[in-house]
């Protein structure tokens, strides 16, 4: 348990014996959360097991999004196979953005009583089973029961990353950490057409439905190895932690379920400061990302005469945009944090992080709008770059906006980081979810490079002035001390 006056930790409320001990496992007491003395402890993992446990629940993470757009290329080859409509095989993909939003209302109790490692397992295995129903579905109505039920079951990852990093590494190490989970979620989406394009093209797409299954399996094996339990209560009675952290599948919280637990999460509706950063982030994430990958096929393909291996290289402006935007989201957001630290000695208020956003919303709108009009300009059957660097650019933006503002509203709400994840991922998937029923009618009644307007006013009007309302008021709104942007 640790104390703070003014922002600084006081660990003069620790014993003599808990202060040598933090001081030989982590060098120094000037750390927040204070952990315990047992090894048990998350907190007191050595660096390297923190970091392949964080590997792991973060792929599983990038599976969710990985999964639900790996189709992509194959649209036209699956809507001949199973005899429906291109539009009606996209619905395979929204669909599963639905349930990738609405699932881990579910799991995130369930893995409150039992942990995060009999969740994450249970996912795979049933992941994998799934993924094979996929592969050999007769029809489009068995094809898309399959895959509702594989998005049912491999998202958890998604939601409870944020529990898994602050149950992990401490306040300092946050955004850094966060970000490889944002950005493993991020790349899902781009990275998935981008594998599956060369799959689709040269052995058929059903061979999509069978790597995912391989994947779903070796996870399950390497997690089944590697992936300890991070969901710490106290200390155990056992000898032993490596029982405690890998062997321990029954429950370890005896508290009873209650329905409203289940809704949890969405009660955070009534926490501005956790809906607005949440809001902001879910409409860039919804143009720079959904919008970017759903549409490509029907933008792009079409007008550039592209078979699937072709389509699935469009998808490379997005992986390195968002790979190069992690550095500054994740890495130079606690560059900064810790910085002012310093020059103020004391913990700076979560809403300096904010500064770090404004850069990425419009980074966001201006690859938006680069890829929008040089998508129209560009001519009938004669490849250009141009849209692609502005997927690129976009992608920068979206996974700085991603990683800071989700390092925030964790930050602004420590206690329940795993009922954060659950609400920013229903809200994340709900847009994604609703985006592409509507970006065709808007590029049908406005067009493709004038919808950058509505696109620009959207981001400004849901994500930039509610991010700069909530810099000047979030310490008031969440009852911190201070009251300005600071």
């Amino acid at each position: 348990m640790s104390s703070t006056v003014n922002g600084v930790k006081s660990t003069s409320i620790l014993s003599e014996q808990h202060q040598a001990y933090l001081l030989q496992r982590h060098g120094t007491l000037d750390i927040d959360p204070i952990p315990s003395m047992d090894p048990a402890d998350p907190y007191n993992w050595p660096s390297w097991k923190k970091s392949i446990n964080l590997a792991l629940v973060a792929f599983h993470a990038c599976m969710g999004t990985f999964t639900a757009a790996a189709i992509i290329p194959a649209y036209e080859e699956i809507a001949l196979d199973v005899g429906a409509s291109i539009q009606r095989v996209s619905y395979l993909t929204s669909l599963q953005i639905a349930i990738l939003g609405g699932a881990p209302l579910l799991w995130k109790p369930l893995s409150h009583r039992f942990g995060r490692r009999p969740i994450f397992l249970m996912s795979l295995v049933l992941s994998c089973v799934c993924n094979i129903g996929c592969a050999k579905s007769p029809d489009y109505a068995s094809m898309a029961a399959c895959r509702a039920l594989v998005a049912f079951f491999i998202s958890p990852a998604m939601a409870l990353g944020s529990a898994v990093v602050m149950e992990t590494f401490f306040k300092h190490q946050r955004a850094r950490y966060m970000g490889v989970w944002t950005v493993m979620v991020t790349l899902g989406v781009p990275v998935g057409p981008f594998i599956f394009g060369f799959v689709a093209e040269r052995v058929g797409y059903r061979w999509i439905y069978w790597i995912l299954a391989i994947t779903n399996a070796s996870q399950l094996i390497l997690y089944t190895i590697f992936g300890a339990e991070t969901r710490y209560t106290s200390p155990s009675p056992s000898p032993s932690p490596f029982k405690q952290q890998y062997l321990t599948l029954s429950r370890i919280d005896p508290t009873p379920f209650t329905v409203s637990e289940f809704l949890h999460p969405l009660s955070l509706f009534t926490n501005i400061p956790v809906l607005l950063s949440a809001t902001a982030y879910a409409m860039v994430f919804l143009f720079a990302s959904v919008l970017a990958s759903v549409e490509v096929p029907q933008l792009l393909q079409q007008k550039f005469a592209l078979n699937a291996e072709q389509l699935g290289l469009l998808f490379l402006g997005l992986i390195i945009g968002s790979l190069l935007g992690e550095q500054m989201g994740g890495y130079m957001s606690d560059l900064w944090m810790n910085t002012r630290a310093h020059r103020i000695h004391a913990r700076p208020e979560p809403e300096f992080r904010l500064w770090m956003s404004y850069f990425g919303f419009l980074v966001t709108i201006a690859g938006m709008v680069v890829f929008l009009v040089c998508t129209e300009q560009a001519p009938q059957g004669h490849w250009s770059v141009q849209p692609i660097v502005g997927t690129g650019v976009a992608a920068f933006g979206n996974q700085v906006v991603t990683t800071v503002l989700t390092t925030y509203a964790v930050d602004t709400y420590p206690s329940d980081a795993g009922s954060v994840g659950v609400f920013i991922n229903f809200l994340r998937s709900t847009w994604g979810f609703i985006g592409p029923f509507w970006f065709s009618a808007m590029f049908d009644s406005v067009g493709i490079a004038k919808s950058s307007g509505v696109v620009m006013a959207l981001i400004m009007g849901a994500s930039f002035f509610p991010t700069v309302f909530l810099h000047w008021r979030g310490a008031r709104l969440r009852g911190g001390p201070a009251d300005e942007m600071k």
